[in-house]
């Protein structure tokens, strides 16, 4: 197997591919290899329509060589260790590759093992969580089941988060899914963060809260979650009151969908590449490394102060694949990135509020309306334009 390439992408999930489908539409020629472990692709997005029942999980998957590009070597491995000193990468299966320039594309990690005994009751005792494709599925089952007098609780962690959103999203819809079948009002709907805001951006939230009234959903804010006993049904969670101050609170739940804490991968945290806090160091703007010029980073394990999103890799990779092929020229870096991301918020079945903006928390709206309205034509957008144009077109680099 070839051990060296001319551009070297760890990670095949979005990020990776769409940025190699890019690189190789402008220049056919590119010796191009993705590092990646995994046999299935995944399209996460959907995963909140499959916890509400709205969606086939099945359409989620493909197999990863159907979506690579033709073109690409696939080096079906993971990579465990960076010597950007030497241009070198190492993986789990002991091999090294070396490269003249490298893309960190990896994802965020889902530290489940975080919150002291959820591993053990994920997927039974009314655990669940849609970050998880065979999780997904059991959410909707739990959401059928929900009875007068019980209590759903809806968690999301302290740390950043991908599609920061999709904690109180399905949330929304469960609540919708109570109205629907008269029980609204007579089970208990608490959404349980450990941040301290519904949202970020006063104009969604203000729509949100809205959204927050009308199904009467209780808001419990500086609640980080740490730990389950699922026989028991019982959470606990770190509360911070206004002077700082923690204290462990217990709740009760019948059906609990957990967030689980998330960082960068291990291997990236503990790599020459990462900042202090873990991410992939790159300049926000440009997305080349601060200290090594021949190495790009794209999506969530990046230090980019963004929302961690799809839409977001999508405005990243036009950027990443531009400067890239601009330093192979020894050209200067042209392209910028401002900071875009896009949150398609459901808030119930039909009703989607579409929330973009920039690194300043600044809306940038695609559509010629307020998208901070809740409106069927955004629900449309998510259910069935946006999974069609990810396996047709960004992932193929049109898009």
């Amino acid at each position: 197997m070839q051990q060296h390439h001319q551009i070297l992408i760890i990670g095949g999930g979005n990020a990776g591919i769409s940025t190699a489908a890019q690189l190789l539409r402008k220049r056919p020629a590119l010796d191009i290899a993705i590092i990646e472990p995994s046999e299935k692709h995944y399209y996460q997005p959907a995963w909140t329509l499959v916890g509400a029942g709205t969606f086939d999980i099945n359409d989620t998957v493909r197999s990863e060589a159907s979506v690579l590009p033709k073109g690409v070597h696939w080096i079906k491995d993971a990579a465990t260790r960076f010597e950007p000193d030497q241009h070198k990468v190492s993986t789990a299966s002991g091999q090294e590759y070396t490269y003249d320039y490298l893309v960190v594309a990896p994802g965020i990690q889902l530290n489940w093992h975080l919150v002291k005994g959820l591993p053990e009751t994920l997927g039974k005792n009314g655990v669940t969580s849609n970050y998880s494709f065979e999780l997904a599925p059991y959410t909707y089952e739990l959401i059928k089941g929900l009875k007068a007098g019980d209590k759903a609780l809806f968690t999301s962690p302290g740390t950043p988060v991908k599609c920061g959103g999709a904690p109180q999203k399905i949330m929304y819809l469960a609540a919708d899914y109570l109205r629907k079948h008269g029980l609204l009002g007579k089970t208990s709907v608490e959404f349980v963060s450990a941040g301290s805001v519904i949202f970020g951006i006063k104009k969604y939230a203000d729509e949100l809260m809205k959204k927050v009234n009308e199904y009467g959903i209780q808001l419990h804010f500086k609640h980080d979650l740490v730990e389950i006993n699922g026989a028991a049904k019982t959470a606990v969670f770190k509360v911070t009151d206004t002077e700082g101050i923690t204290k462990l609170v217990t709740k009760q739940f019948d059906m609990i969908h957990v967030v689980p804490p998330q960082s960068a991968p291990d291997f990236i945290r503990n790599s020459p590449l990462a900042n202090a806090a873990g991410w992939v160091d790159v300049n926000k703007a440009t997305l080349q490394h601060t200290l090594y010029p021949r190495i790009f980073g794209i999506g969530d394990a990046t230090s980019t102060p963004n929302a961690k999103t799809g839409a977001a890799v999508r405005k990243q990779a036009p950027v990443l694949v531009k400067n890239l092929l601009a330093l192979i020229d020894g050209e200067p870096l042209p392209a910028t990135y401002n900071g875009y991301g896009s949150c398609p918020l459901v808030v119930g079945y039909g009703k989607l509020i579409l929330a973009e903006f920039d690194y300043d928390n600044k809306p940038t709206e695609t559509f010629p309306f307020d998208q901070s309205k809740p409106r069927w034509t955004m629900w449309a957008l998510k259910k069935y334009v946006l999974p069609w144009m990810y396996w047709n077109r960004i992932l193929k680099g049109t898009a």
